[in-house]
């Protein structure tokens, strides 16, 4: 479960900003997986997070093969001129009875195993048939076109370490070495709520000075995107006694509750009370914009992530806090999502102490990548977030940037997944 009791240490809290690499590293020292393990077919097994390691029964592949259609045969028989007789046919699934004769050729095809004695492959269409002979290229070396027994994966050898958030890819490995079935972690059951008199749900009316929710839609669906089973508990007036009450309720069946709005500094801002009441608040104001304002704690021994109420904010600290966080308690391996230098195609002022995540897109200008930054940075556009293809980071200690200075690009591909 969470390791985030008094008796283990708290989140530090105060009002100073806090770096966000040093919230990270609080999140990963303190938070261990949550979800129990079971066992599921490998077809079912599709993003969700392994909970054992995998070794190899056998060798992939399991012998000696073709790696093209054409001839089989030893190299060292293969006279001047090409022509070697053709003694048989080998088909995948289907291997060749006994040794190959010596100063014989085997018509084969991909897949299939060699014969044994065999150690080279000449592709169809650099041979020529004749009769019951092949005429043979005399420039190939041994080797050529086969593939060995175990190289791909060796008999042995770990293919997947526990941890892993399960692709197409490793499904497919795992049913290379013989797996039908994998042990991975259960889903992790999410309780999301948004805050606000203001909020209203999609498709009703929408009274004066009132807006319809988007925070439970987007931050929902990054939840699915990593395999969460999600609970829509709706919309919390600002109400302490109602936010308590939703909050402890919530704890009864879900490993992780997130919330949106409610945990700035104003004083309808009732969500950082109703924590402290049930649990406890550990920090709430992060050096980083858009989203300042992030809390994170535990409520009756459920962990907790208070997002800001700003929609743009509350995708980018959902990416940059609370996906680790979710994929930590899941029992996934968690590592920084990648950064790749690019050109900055525009200018913007940046005051140094806070890390900043403008919202940019990348295109081709004259043979280079370039970041296109969006106009506005408020982090109530969410226009902003449909227009780019990602964040760029602006570090703690840079100043200003000028068209042409190298800055780091964050895709949302590497971010919603």
């Amino acid at each position: 479960m969470s390791e985030v009791s008094a008796e283990r240490g708290r989140f530090a809290a105060g009002d100073a900003l806090m770096p966000i690499d040093r919230a990270l590293a609080e999140l990963d020292a303190r938070l261990t997986p949550v979800t129990g393990i079971e066992t599921v077919p490998v077809r079912q097994a599709l993003f969700r997070i392994l909970a054992e390691d995998v070794t190899a029964p056998v060798n992939v592949p399991g012998h000696d093969n073709s790696a093209m259609d054409g001839w089989a045969f030893r190299l060292a028989d293969l006279p001047s001129d090409g022509r070697l007789p053709v003694v048989g046919r080998v088909a995948a699934g289907h291997p060749f009875d006994g040794d190959l004769p010596a100063g014989g050729a085997v018509r084969i095809f991909t897949g299939a195993p060699l014969p044994s004695g065999a150690d080279t492959v000449a592709m169809q269409e650099d041979c020529r048939a004749e009769a019951d002979c092949v005429v043979l290229p005399t420039t190939l070396k041994r080797g050529d076109n086969t593939r060995k027994a175990g190289e791909d994966v060796a008999l042995g050898s770990m293919v997947l370490v526990a941890g892993t958030r399960l692709r197409p890819q490793e499904l497919g490995i795992a049913a290379a070495v013989g797996r039908a079935e994998l042990a991975v972690r259960r889903p992790l059951r999410v309780a999301v709520f948004s805050t606000g008199d203001e909020v209203r749900e999609p498709g009703t009316a929408l009274p004066p000075g009132c807006i319809f929710d988007t925070n439970r839609i987007t931050a929902g669906a990054l939840l699915r995107t990593l395999g969460a089973e999600v609970s829509d508990l709706g919309i919390l007036p600002d109400r302490q006694d109602v936010i308590r009450a939703a909050l402890r309720e919530a704890t009864q069946d879900h490993d992780m509750i997130l919330t949106s709005g409610g945990v700035s500094l104003g004083e309808e801002d009732h969500v950082k009370a109703a924590v402290a009441a049930l649990g406890s608040l550990h920090f709430w104001r992060l050096a980083i914009k858009p989203g300042k304002p992030v809390a994170l704690g535990e409520v009756a021994g459920v962990p907790f992530v208070g997002l800001p109420g700003n929609p743009v904010a509350v995708m980018v600290t959902f990416m940059l806090i609370a996906r680790p966080m979710a994929l930590r308690l899941m029992g996934a391996s968690v590592s920084p999502p990648p950064r790749f230098p690019v050109q900055a195609g525009f200018a913007f002022r940046h005051r140094p102490g806070r890390r900043e995540f403008p919202r940019a897109r990348l295109a081709w200008v004259d043979g280079r990548l370039v970041a296109e930054k969006f106009p506005s940075d408020s982090s109530g556009v969410l226009t902003s977030m449909v227009w780019s293809d990602g964040l760029l980071e602006i570090a703690e200690d840079v100043g200003d940037i000028a068209p042409g200075d190298i800055v780091d690009f964050l895709p949302y591909a590497e971010m919603m997944r």
